[in-house]
């Protein structure tokens, strides 16, 4: 795949998901890419697939030059961006200005892979907690693969507003309303009595640097992402190890106490793990069902892509529970969160 494409393939993705900014100002890059720029060469030296399945160069760049917008590095490019809206020639002059101006910030920045936290997704994972809550009474100890900076581990902060109800606490830090289809979920989350992630990269919302990451590749004409995160990002309290996922995994399943039902979540992560590792994942996570009694249960909520084929239906949103070897298609969400299929049941 060559640069221009993958430019051009997620402009079409990103005017898909929402974003007519980012769909215009991609599409701006693939035509007018400077390709004598220190950029260009960084970029060409990058081996294997550049694009959204492997390294995201497109959302690299375009996180950098938003995170020129948020610190002020970059006033004549913020003028340009969203709420403003801007014919192409505008913005095509002031990001070829920002990309020459500010080389050294974007060669720096796009050494790092793009790193988002959808707190939208904990709408899905709500809906589902609340169905492992109408399994067992126990408390929780909640681990997430692939956590980012953890927003995801903070749900019982959230409420899930649908028409008709839905679970949450009562004084929500954020409140979650996706295009809902089908009936309503069950309105009691569990308690949560133990939480933390692990992610090869752990982010610290609590962190200025840290946060300007994760806010950074949210997309600039969807500011209602950025204050979700924002909010989230003030109760984060989980503890976030930085670790290869299944390696942690494997010590938090025996470590799991008495009374307690374990709850192992992941969002959008399965799919990047190399393909002996979920396949090590799922032999330990079967092996720990297996295990299981009524006084330490486990459920195994997964919010995850089924390949291309199915891309265009969003991600499947599967639970299983054990003992028992209970498994149960709740329904399907879209990646960004912004509609749930429900289909769940008991």
């Amino acid at each position: 795949m060559t640069l221009a494409r993958a430019f051009a393939d997620q402009a079409i993705s990103c005017g898909r998901l929402g974003s007519p900014f980012m769909q215009q100002l991609l599409s701006i890059l693939s035509e007018n890419w400077p390709e004598d720029s220190a950029l260009a060469a960084k970029f060409a030296a990058f081996s294997g697939d550049i694009g959204p399945a492997g390294h995201s160069l497109p959302l690299r760049l375009a996180g950098g030059l938003h995170a020129l917008v948020l610190t002020d590095r970059a006033p004549a490019l913020a003028a340009l961006y969203p709420p403003s809206r801007v014919r192409d020639n505008a913005l095509r002059k002031g990001v070829l200005d920002a990309l020459a101006a500010h080389e050294a910030f974007l060669l720096d920045w796009v050494d790092s892979p793009p790193q988002t936290n959808e707190v939208r997704r904990s709408a899905a994972l709500m809906a589902g907690a609340a169905v492992v809550a109408q399994h067992s009474q126990l408390p929780v100890v909640l681990s997430e693969l692939g956590a980012s900076g953890g927003l995801n581990l903070m749900w019982d902060h959230y409420a899930l507003d649908l028409p008709g109800g839905g679970p949450g606490t009562a004084a929500p830090v954020v409140r979650l309303s996706p295009e809902w289809e089908g009936s309503l979920p069950p309105t009691r989350l569990p308690v949560v009595a133990d939480r933390a992630g692990v992610d090869l990269n752990p982010l610290d919302p609590q962190n200025p640097e840290d946060l300007l990451r994760l806010t950074a590749y949210l997309w600039p004409d969807q500011p209602h992402r950025l204050a979700m995160t924002r909010a989230a990002a003030g109760v984060m309290t989980a503890r976030i190890d930085r670790a290869d996922a299944i390696d942690w995994l494997e010590q938090r399943l025996d470590a799991t106490p008495d009374g307690h039902l374990h709850l192992i979540q992941h969002t959008v992560a399965w799919q990047y793990f190399p393909a002996e590792a979920r396949i090590r994942g799922q032999a330990l996570i079967e092996a720990a069902g297996a295990a299981a009694t009524h006084n330490r249960p486990l459920a195994w909520l997964s919010m995850e892509s089924e390949g291309d084929v199915h891309a265009a239906e969003g991600a499947a949103l599967v639970l299983r529970f054990w003992p028992g070897s209970i498994t149960l298609r709740l329904g399907r969400a879209d990646f960004h969160g912004r509609w749930i299929r429900w289909q769940g049941s008991v």
